[in-house]
């Protein structure tokens, strides 16, 4: 028997925080279901797709007895719909899961538990460090839109987690740009070393489980598995098997043609500019002469838009172009008040840092128009 008491809002935050990993189309029909089970005082909500796990736990609600599965979606969709604030009551019956919320009563099919598969990373095994969650969040937002989408180069689509004695490094591309950050740890040993390839979809996961806190998350890194936990949840995560690129070698040093710009002025002149780009390339001219950032598209209709702005520039003039996404995203995905852009030559990479901050790169590179 399974019994719980509790409220729409505590059970419907962590259910929707763990159905995240459930994959619409599964090979299992447990796969489709959440694990609700009562584990000390409190109740945990767990839900795999056999390469990422996350465990929620319900806040103020404890329930005993046996542990089952449950349709995740159809729990998920009967929670939102109930009115906020309701009670709810859960009940085994059986094979039946017994719902009751005010005068409504819903029935759903349960599967054992013990069908119900497990990610377990070995006591001991890997390295294991701690960080604030919201820097976590910083780091992986300001470089996670870089991921490859569906490369048939499998390692392109996930993050590389470089631990390197007390720094670690988040990097990722796509072949055509790279984004890479990094901070100091504190409390660890130098000699540590370790570097781990998330899948992108537990990357986009994490990113929403985490918040902008000072709370410490845990996380231990081998080379198989990932684990990142803290009070709320836990996440457990397979890592790419493959060898991510030496980023080192494409990020350019020494660039001479530098222009400090306001990030939300250049962002906004680049998005009127984009409206009428090609809508194949994408792509955008950057003309670059004495006092001046001019950027202009053209498309197929003979239609075009151009845009100026003016910047502290005194070197030989220069004219560049880029995909328009690429810069976009880095631009939104920042929240600083300037951006430097660095140049070499017309077929050279742009180098897009932050002033003051020097762990944050950004490299896109040039495309024909």
């Amino acid at each position: 028997m399974f019994v719980l008491e509790t409220r729409k809002d505590i059970l419907l935050k962590p259910l929707q925080a763990a159905v995240g990993v459930v994959e619409r189309k599964h090979t299992l029909p447990i796969l489709a279901n959440i694990l609700i089970e009562a584990v000390g005082d409190r109740t945990a909500l767990v839900a795999t797709d056999l390469e990422l796990q996350i465990t929620t736990w319900m806040a103020e609600a404890s329930a005993a007895g046996t542990a089952f599965t449950v349709s995740a979606r159809k729990l998920l969709d009967i929670c939102r719909a109930l009115p906020d604030g309701e009670a709810i009551k859960l009940e085994l019956d059986g094979e039946q899961l017994k719902l009751r919320s005010g005068k409504s009563r819903f029935s759903l099919q349960t599967l054992p538990a013990r069908d119900f598969p497990r990610m377990q990373i070995a006591e001991g095994e890997g390295i294991r460090f701690s960080l604030p969650q919201g820097l976590l969040r910083h780091l992986l937002a300001r470089v996670q839109y870089a991921m490859a989408v569906q490369d048939i180069r499998y390692y392109l689509n996930g993050m590389l987690i470089s631990l390197q004695g007390d720094r670690l490094v988040v990097a990722a591309t796509d072949g055509h740009r790279l984004a890479l950050d990094a901070t100091t740890l504190p409390k660890m040993h130098d000699e540590q070393g370790m570097d781990v390839i998330l899948p992108r979809k537990t990357v986009q996961e994490l990113i929403k489980l985490l918040d902008d806190s000072e709370t410490p998350v845990d996380v231990q890194l081998s080379r198989s598995q990932v684990m990142f936990a803290q009070s709320g949840f836990e996440l457990r995560s397979k890592v790419v098997d493959g060898k991510f690129p030496d980023y080192q070698r494409v990020i350019p040093s020494g660039y001479e043609k530098n222009v400090v710009i306001d990030r939300q002025r250049f962002n906004h002149s680049l998005a009127r500019t984009a409206i009428l780009t090609n809508e194949k390339y994408r792509g955008v001219r950057l003309a670059l002469t004495h006092g001046s950032l001019r950027l202009a598209c053209s498309n197929n209709e003979q239609e075009e838009a151009q845009e100026e702005l003016d910047v502290e520039y005194g070197k030989d003039p220069l004219d560049i172009s880029f995909n328009v996404q690429y810069l976009q995203d880095v631009l939104n995905n920042l929240d600083c008040e300037q951006v430097q852009c660095g140049f070499g030559d017309a077929s050279s990479s742009m180098l897009i840092t932050i002033p003051g901050e020097e762990h944050f790169r950004y490299v896109v590179m040039p495309m024909r128009i």
